[in-house]
């Protein structure tokens, strides 16, 4: 699943607010602030929702060993 990192960098590519991504993933903006600022750890449905989110708007995720660094990460889908 995705992390904090990965959702803040996500709405980086997409110039998404969190408000926007709340209303993408009708996610409480509330859970996405406390996720980006790692207060919480939202629940699996929750993650899957906002990777759903993201990948409709044209997000990749990448898992361990798939970047560069060989950290996890984010692309913009080729279009």
């Amino acid at each position: 699943m995705i992390t904090a990192a990965q959702c803040r960098a996500a709405r980086a590519l997409l110039d998404w607010s969190q408000q926007q991504l709340a209303d993408a993933s009708k996610v409480g903006n509330a859970t996405i602030r406390n996720f980006e600022g790692g207060k919480s750890a939202p629940q699996y449905a929750t993650l899957d929702v906002l990777s759903r989110a993201f990948e409709s708007a044209g997000v990749v995720f990448l898992e361990d060993g798939q970047s560069i660094d060989g950290g996890p990460g984010v692309r913009l889908a080729k279009r």
